[in-house]
């Protein structure tokens, strides 16, 4: 759990639009506010990441992806797949409300969410009171970083780390189509 003191200065570098560099359940993750096009941009900038590639929101709950999925579009059928595998390592690409930022969807239909099991993705994620932006911590084509040390060697100080232990999975999560079920990365 984190310092009353320590969260109150995270939330407020969220606002002002810090990256952070935080651990999931496999591998370092850098996060932003996902509605800061700015920190967003200063994020793919970092990664050297192709806007068009689209980026994962995670979040505690479903409650806060709801401002950019479209919640109805969802076939009722899917949805109990959907729901029991979070909180978890599973990432799903679900319609996005008209309303979701193209910097995130990548100008895409769909928008990628997850909700983390992770202890601190859910409490960051619950003091942001959003989901925030989670891909890899690595540079386009390098290795995801494993440790904080990595994650200084990748970015220097140009990110705000957060210590933790990774969650213990093995691999990334997996990411599947919501509506043909279809895995688009496996685990």
């Amino acid at each position: 759990m984190l310092d009353k003191r320590y969260a109150e200065s995270l939330r407020v570098k969220f606002t002002q639009g810090q990256i952070f560099a935080y651990p999931t359940e496999a591998v370092f993750g850098l996060g932003c506010d996902p509605d800061n096009e700015s920190a967003v941009m200063a994020l793919l900038k970092l990664k050297q990441r192709d806007i068009a590639k689209g980026l994962i929101l995670v979040a505690n709950d479903y409650q806060q992806l709801l401002p950019y999925v479209e919640d109805k579009a969802i076939p009722e059928r899917n949805k109990q797949e959907i729901f029991t595998s979070w909180p978890g390592p599973n990432t799903w690409l679900l319609p996005a409300k008209l309303t979701a930022p193209i910097w995130v969807t990548g100008g895409s239909e769909l928008i990628a969410v997850r909700v983390s099991a992770h202890p601190l993705v859910k409490e960051l994620c619950e003091l942001f009171q959003k989901p925030m932006i989670s891909t890899s911590a690595n540079v386009s084509g390098l290795p995801a970083a494993m440790s904080t040390n990595e994650v200084v060697e990748q970015f220097a100080s140009q990110v705000t780390i957060i210590e933790g232990e990774l969650g213990g999975a093995s691999n990334p999560s997996m990411i599947r189509h919501g509506i043909s079920g279809q895995v688009i990365r496996g685990s």
